[in-house]
């Protein structure tokens, strides 16, 4: 816990690392998705005609989106090809956030169950000279941030 008066910088958010179960790919460009949201279900009660009454309904996440320079590795290729053949492989992964200087793991989100349902190859142009991106999105069943 910080003192008081102290100075507290945010992390940053370019020193990141995904692992998922068995995948060893080596760094991602873009993680986004950690995302939770919980239904708000509005009652009112017999007599109190002046006010809603707010309940907190079913939490949904969404899916996570992976973007990494296209290589010669094909893991993640692989993990996806199996879902199309019928033979989905759900994995537990964590985003895990550094310290600046990459020595110090500082924040964790675990999550659960999750699946390639998507892919997406590069968009290639001859006349560009930018890096060939991939995209991969999981579906999964929760995210937890995991206190250091």
């Amino acid at each position: 816990m910080a003192q008081t008066g102290a100075r507290v910088d945010p992390y940053v958010n370019f020193n990141f690392l995904v692992e998922i179960d068995g995948i060893t790919q080596a760094s991602f460009r873009e993680c986004a998705g950690l995302d939770a949201t919980t239904e708000v279900i509005e009652t009112r009660e017999g007599g109190d005609n002046a006010g809603v009454r707010k309940l907190p309904g079913k939490t949904t996440f969404t899916d996570i989106t992976l973007k990494w320079g296209l290589t010669d590795s094909d893991e993640l290729w692989a993990w996806r090809q199996q879902v199309i053949d019928g033979n989905v492989q759900r994995k537990n992964g964590s985003v895990i956030v550094y310290d600046l200087a990459n020595r110090r793991e500082v924040v964790r989100w675990n999550f659960v169950n999750a699946w390639p349902h998507k892919w997406e190859g590069p968009q290639l142009n001859a006349g560009g000279n930018e890096v060939a991106i991939e995209t991969l999105i999981l579906a999964h069943e929760g995210v937890k941030r995991v206190r250091r």
